[in-house]
């Protein structure tokens, strides 16, 4: 009970620290991990002697690396490999390869023995898949022909992680005792055997195991289950003297391919996230920050090794591989850093005593700066390239949009669709109808295909470059439809329009309201798709109740002329939360004969001050929309009030308690109670 109560706070302080040092790197939009590792580095035995020395954490961090490398099973697809195997097996595993072997070479010079020196290169040769992922997507760049060689390089990263899971215990023996080629042999066809028996016992024991368990209806047997299979698969793999790690994954992948894969993804993920929080923090623990002021020079060393030498290795073998000058650089910068693997490889490494805790401070110090580089370089891709190979790079680019200009030279007064999902689809069809043209473009190269061995008028191209809706014919164009699903990208493709064409028409369909202020801002006209369904919704419901169609036409045609105003507003429940911080919602207060606001004005009220409008007041059964500011307050009125949820409660305790400072009413002159049935 005793060591339960020393934990604790030691817990708490881990919990207090990580939220701040979180929310501070979030704040320069750099990933969360840097604020782990940073709490590590200053709680560790080397600064504020936080941490204890037992095993206990570092146990709970190892329990996180089984939870990351149990979801990185469940994302990985045997037909997402297949799709992509030249870029995946070919450039990834040139990358692999060949950085791991650079990497050996120079730390095994630089005085690692040789079985740390091979771990430590192959956990540089990692990229950070959170941080590349995310700042494409946000981007919009994941499927344009960098990011999709991006991806194929990182999904070999994530698969090279199991053979150096199997190596580390092999060389873990090495380094105690000779090994011989026979053991080796026979460790790696153990390993290869315990793959294939976990992996068709996986197929024909998990699938029934989970039909049977989903059958009960119980969340919380179906949590408890899915912890039993994933530590009973590392423990399994840790006693035939592999790693936990591995476990984890085999028992990961083999549920990817059970239709259970999304729900158990959602329901492991505040583990993972919560555990590899606390596993950072232990790695973060490793760094002796009055140690690197000494190391310096070799710090340095590995940094330009993983930045530059990383992205220049990348951009050579894509070159190789059949890409453009451009996109082999762009590939490289933004492979150019460490990544999670590499921490979780490094620590067990040290865990087996492959490596010591000084011969990894300069490696982890390195993977650590190198990461926070990351984003801003990934962000800047597009232009060092552009710095770099000014000729050539936009020589090809505008190339490519001449070849396409010259494909749809013939049309104009068209529609210039931008995404070619569902939504673009029906749109190009119904224009098809009725014989308007129309040109589309989208990135999924199967839709293009398809549609364009269908006879349809779409075209693999990215529609956010000002030089590919040029040739899409822009200029000939009588409006723009933006249908992509991410707001992010449907505000660059905005940009670009813009950039070109600062008249066309731009409509752009979002699923709500959350960005339809800062798209109209930039002169795009939105379509919140739950918005215009609730007014197709009352269009039809009047049309039953006999209303006029010109009446009915008169307020729908009213509400998009005022930009939903009527409709963006609603009352919250206990379960909604605020799209984004300007969401507003409705909120309703009674006034009793204790509130200060009774026989006070609005005006009087402030309430601008909260940032809060008053929709409403309903007094005696009747209601009064947009009320007079010189309105006099009574007992009984319900004010209907719209603003932020953040600001209701602040705003209850004002009409309740009213000022700080006692305000002196205002004359009866100057009051007005606008309230009429008219109203």
């Amino acid at each position: 009970m005793e060591h339960g109560t020393g934990l604790l706070p030691i817990i708490l302080i881990l919990l207090v620290l990580s939220v701040s040092a979180v929310a501070t790197v979030r704040t320069f939009n750099l990933p969360p991990i840097l604020g782990y590792l940073t709490v590590g580095a200053l709680t560790s035995e080397h600064a504020l002697h936080i941490l204890p020395t037992n095993e206990s954490i570092a146990f709970m961090g190892e329990i996180g690396v089984v939870f990351l490398l149990f979801a990185i099973g469940l994302e990985f697809s045997v037909s997402q490999l297949l799709a992509m195997r030249h870029t995946v097996l070919g450039l990834g595993g040139a990358q692999v390869v060949l950085s791991t072997l650079s990497g050996f070479i120079l730390l095994y010079y630089a005085g690692i023995n040789w079985q740390g020196a091979l771990i430590a290169a192959g956990a540089l040769a990692m990229s950070s898949t959170a941080i590349v992922v995310k700042q494409l997507t946000d981007q919009g760049e994941m499927r344009v022909k960098h990011g999709q060689l991006a991806l194929g390089i990182l999904l070999f990263q994530d698969l090279a992680v199991v053979p150096f899971l199997i190596l580390i215990p092999l060389l873990t023996m090495g380094s105690q005792q000779p090994l011989e080629l026979s053991s080796i042999g026979l460790e790696v066809l153990m390993s290869v055997g315990v793959l294939g028996i976990a992996l068709v016992l996986g197929h024909y024991a998990l699938r029934p195991l989970f039909h049977y368990i989903a059958r009960a209806q119980s969340v919380e047997l179906f949590n408890i289950t899915i912890l039993l299979v994933a530590l009973t698969a590392a423990w399994t793999t840790q006693s035939l003297g592999l790693s936990l790690a591995l476990g984890a994954f085999l028992a990961g992948m083999m549920l990817s391919e059970t239709e259970y894969k999304h729900q158990i993804e959602s329901e492991v993920r505040p583990y993972r996230d919560i555990l590899m929080g606390l596993f950072f923090i232990t790695v973060g623990a490793k760094l002796d920050l009055t140690a690197l002021p000494s190391l310096w020079l070799p710090i340095l060393i590995l940094v330009l090794g993983v930045t530059v030498g990383k992205a220049l290795l990348i951009n050579l073998l894509a070159r190789l591989f059949g890409a453009d000058n451009g996109t082999a650089l762009r590939t490289g910068l933004v492979l150019a850093q460490g990544g999670e693997f590499g921490f979780a490889l490094l620590a067990l490494a040290l865990s087996n005593q492959l490596l010591n805790t000084q011969e990894v401070q300069a490696i982890l110090a390195a993977t650590v700066i190198s990461m926070a580089l990351a984003p801003i370089i990934i962000r800047y891709n597009d232009q060092v390239t552009k710095k770099l190979f000014a000729d050539t790079y936009l020589r090809q680019r505008y190339k490519e949009a001449h070849s396409f200009s010259r494909e749809v030279k013939e049309i104009e007064d068209h529609v210039l669709i931008c995404g070619y999902r569902r939504v673009g689809q029906s749109i190009g069809r119904l224009l098809h109808e009725q014989n308007i043209p129309y040109i589309a473009l989208d990135l999924d190269s199967r839709i293009v295909k398809e549609a364009w061995e269908a006879g349809e008028s779409v075209y693999y191209a990215d529609a956010a470059r000002p030089e590919i809706l040029t040739a899409a014919g822009l200029y000939r164009a009588k409006i723009v439809i933006v249908t992509v699903s991410n707001m992010e990208i449907a505000g660059l493709i905005v940009d670009a329009v813009r950039k070109k064409h600062a008249n066309v028409p731009i409509l752009v369909r979002a699923p709500d309201d959350t960005y339809m202020a800062s798209l109209e801002a930039k002169g795009a006209e939105v379509l919140p798709e739950s918005l215009e369904a609730s007014l197709m919704i009352t269009e039809r419901v009047l049309s039953k109740m006999g209303i006029a169609p010109t009446d009915i036409l008169y307020l729908t045609e009213k509400i998009r002329a005022d930009g939903y105003r009527a409709l963006q507003s609603f009352f919250h429940g206990e379960g909604t939360k605020a799209a984004t911080p300007t969401q507003t919602f409705l909120y309703s207060v009674v006034l009793t004969d204790t509130f200060y606001a009774v026989n006070q004005t609005l005006q009087a009220l402030e309430l601008e001050n909260f940032h809060i409008s008053v929709k409403s007041i309903r007094r005696s059964g009747i209601k009064g929309d947009h009320p007079s500011p010189n309105t006099l307050l009574q007992v009984g009125d319900v004010l209907v009030l719209e603003g932020k949820v953040s600001n209701f409660q602040a705003i209850e305790r004002h009409l309740k308690h009213g000022p700080k400072t006692i305000r002196k009413n205002i004359s009866d002159g100057n009051i007005t109670t606008p309230l009429t049935n008219d109203n």
